[in-house]
């Protein structure tokens, strides 16, 4: 079994080849990773422009106290007059500022009487103008390739009559779940030695939640032709294929001797973590298998360990779960010469991350309830020992 640290490292060296890209009308590019930097065709504004309602004048004619308004211009207007000496324009928020004009004096600094303002407070030159390229500037990048899509990004690109963008194509993950003792949801349990298959579910909804396109392919039987049959189909149509249980070292645990016959080349196999240690990761071109653990919260775990790097790799984002340092509340007990990923509660108090464990169980790598609640997981290496309240921990956000 290999460090989880380098377990890490082969996972981040994985080169993909060639990547998928597709093109998509902008809103339907949200949640989607760009794979174009998004560069200005053009100045924002392109001409000065007010920034208030107000009154355009030139900023040497203040001096005067009383202005006599020529005309009015209204957003939107090809307004032709021009600002000339002892006058001034009503001015209308994104109006184009008139020729002559540098200066716009807001409505409330004014008193009109009939045709004239009188300036009642003064404005510094070039008050309330936006200079051409305040915005952004023509040939400036405004998005990089590799940012995902959210509003604000939809918002700029709109601004730049940007109707379809090119972006990374989400990866599709199959997933499915080996063991003869498995009902799927609606089954009737016929016997006592039958247990309700969870883990294909969880792993489908981090899939969806992290940015992939999961395809549920349920549960099979540990039946290795059935295992192989079912694998090799979902290796065809998709870009990473998950599964769990089968990869431990018991007489029926057929997915790791599975993965080789399918041609697949193994990255690593066994990695010395709690929960998980026999996580399984191949790859066969630009394809991967994931062979997960069957205890629900060792697959649980290792899915975010190990699928979301992978499914932020295929479309060159980058990783949503983040790491911050916090500390304990309560003892942490080491029960393990491994890396540990240990559930917890985490709270933000005045600006500090704090970490306890109320409700959490200690037992089997089975219980997934400890995965409820404002969850986290506490990170220690396998060089770290027990920790005391007050302790500063690495914490592994999932939100």
């Amino acid at each position: 079994m290999i460090h989880f640290d380098e377990s890490m490292t082969l996972l981040e060296g994985l080169q993909i080849e060639k990547y998928k890209t597709k093109k998509l009308y902008i809103m339907e590019a949200q949640g989607y990773v760009l794979a174009e930097d998004v560069v200005a065709d053009h100045n924002s504004p392109e001409f000065p422009t007010a920034a208030m309602d107000g009154y355009a004048l030139n900023h040497d004619d203040i001096a005067m106290g009383r202005l006599k308004i020529a005309s009015i211009n209204p957003a939107g207007s090809a307004l032709k007059d021009e600002v000339i000496g002892g006058t001034c324009i009503k001015t209308f928020t994104g109006s184009l500022m008139p020729k002559g004009a540098d200066t716009l004096i807001p409505i409330e600094n004014v008193e009109v009487d009939d045709d004239e303002i009188i300036i009642k407070e003064e404005v510094p030159q070039g008050f309330s103008v936006r200079e051409v390229g305040e915005n952004y500037a023509k040939g400036q990048k405004l998005i990089e390739a590799g940012t995902k899509i959210d509003f604000p990004q939809i918002g700029v690109m709109a601004g730049l009559n940007i109707v379809s963008v090119m972006v990374y194509e989400k990866p599709t993950v199959a997933v499915l779940s080996t063991g003869s003792e498995l009902l799927d949801l609606g089954e009737v349990q016929t016997n006592d030695a039958q247990i309700r298959s969870s883990n294909n579910y969880t792993v489908e909804a981090i899939v969806r939640k992290y940015d992939g396109i999961p395809m549920q392919l349920g549960c099979i039987k540990d039946d290795k032709a059935s295992i192989q049959k079912a694998m090799a189909e979902a290796l065809e149509k998709s870009d990473i294929v998950v599964t769990t249980g089968g990869v431990s070292v018991g007489d029926f645990d057929f997915v790791k001797d599975v993965i080789t016959e399918l041609g697949c080349e193994v990255v690593f196999k066994g990695v010395r973590i709690k929960p998980g240690q026999h996580i399984v990761v191949a790859r066969k071109g630009d394809k991967f298998i994931v062979g997960l653990p069957g205890f629900a919260y060792s697959s649980t775990v290792t899915a975010l360990l190990y699928v979301v790097p992978l499914i932020e790799k295929l479309q060159r984002g980058k990783s949503s779960l983040k790491k911050v340092k916090a500390k304990l509340k309560e003892p942490f007990i080491k029960r393990a010469k491994k890396a540990e990923f240990t559930a917890c509660n985490v709270s933000l108090l005045q600006g500090e991350y704090y970490v306890d464990f109320k409700g959490k169980k200690v037992g089997t790598s089975a219980i997934l309830t400890n995965m409820l609640g404002n969850v986290a997981l506490l990170v220690t290496s396998e060089d770290d020992t027990s920790k005391g309240v007050g302790d500063e921990v690495d914490v592994l956000l999932l939100a």
